[in-house]
């Protein structure tokens, strides 16, 4: 599979000649949609979802097919049965990917604001987005773990924990958009050598850079 990197939350995962994409929202690029045949959304949020922008490439794509919790299904009202709500425990073929849903809950930012729903995608049993949570999927094996690194709902100390209990054979940074470069640098050397030790090399992608898995 290769992996791209685009804006804040969302990649492309590629694999004979199939792309899917998960979480394209308003801090996106725009062109991170072309050519997609699925799309994964975890959640509402503007920042991983772009009611306009998905629904216009399902225009432009009459084949597009979109997997989602169940408030941003119930968003894209009108689509049909190309869109799809999921939840924990399922499992489902996406454009020839096999992905699993883990999770329910966004990660509490504040007691006084009200939590929304959101999933987490294990896609072909080795890539886990897991939105805006620090869900582990329990029982499975997870090579790459896309790390959510800066949000107000976490801290560095949290994700660092997080990384040892999922135990993936690597992470690389998603969620990012509003570090800038000294926060991006003071994360990554906490993830890694002046950090306490993640027990996964840690990495992260430029927007619109690509790696193989």
């Amino acid at each position: 599979m290769r992996l791209t990197k685009f804006g804040h939350a969302c990649v492309r995962v590629e694999k004979d000649g199939r792309r899917l994409v998960i979480d394209p929202g308003g801090l996106t690029e725009p062109d991170a949609l072309d050519g997609a045949d699925a799309v994964l959304v975890t959640h509402e949020h503007f920042d991983h979802f772009s009611e306009e922008r998905l629904r216009e490439a399902a225009r432009r794509n009459p084949a597009l097919r979109i997997w989602a919790n169940a408030s941003v299904a119930r968003l894209l009202d009108g689509l049909g049965g190309r869109v799809t709500a999921v939840g924990e425990g399922e499992a489902f073929a996406a454009a020839g990917f096999d992905v699993r849903v883990y999770g329910t809950w966004h990660a509490p930012i504040h007691p006084d604001l009200p939590r929304i729903g959101n999933v987490g995608f294990l896609v072909d049993e080795a890539v886990f987005h897991p939105g805006d949570a620090l869900t582990v999927p329990d029982g499975a094996t997870v090579d790459t773990l896309l790390l959510p690194v800066h949000g107000p709902w976490s801290t560095t100390g949290q994700l660092i924990d997080y990384v040892r209990a999922v135990a993936p054979r690597q992470a690389y940074a998603i969620h990012d958009g509003a570090l800038n470069d000294v926060g991006t640098a003071m994360v990554g050397g906490l993830m890694g050598d002046n950090g306490p030790g993640i027990g996964a090399p840690y990495g992260r992608l430029a927007a619109g850079a690509s790696t193989s898995l």
